[in-house]
């Protein structure tokens, strides 16, 4: 596997990628979870659920604690802002045109 530089792009959008590490940044939205409370949920092999982890503390996207046995993770969200301008700049691209296609529709509706 190839390795990114934590928090470029590519490193962002690939842990983005995945619907498992999608669904584990939103638990994280609500506070800090062990990888216990965070594993339930999903129907695979704790080594395959650490793997996802590892991707996403690798994109900067979470970072791991241990206190003991129990491991905690908690979400790095300053880390999705070099995405969030990325997408932005296409957005700020694509709303105009949108806005002017839904004009033009709604005057082809009207007789």
């Amino acid at each position: 596997m190839v390795k990114y530089e934590t928090g470029t792009l590519d490193t962002i959008f690939t842990a983005l990628s995945d619907r498992t590490r999608r669904g584990i940044l939103t638990e994280l939205l609500n506070g800090g979870r062990s990888v216990t409370e965070l594993s339930a949920p999903y129907d695979m092999s704790l080594l395959g659920f650490l793997k996802h982890l590892q991707i996403l503390e690798d994109a900067g996207l979470i970072a791991r604690e241990k206190s003991g046995r129990v491991v905690q993770c908690n979400l790095t969200a300053a880390t999705l802002q070099p995405a969030s301008e990325w997408l932005a700049t296409y957005r700020e691209f694509w709303a105009p045109r949108l806005d002017a296609l839904e004009k033009y529709l709604k005057q082809q509706e009207t007789p």
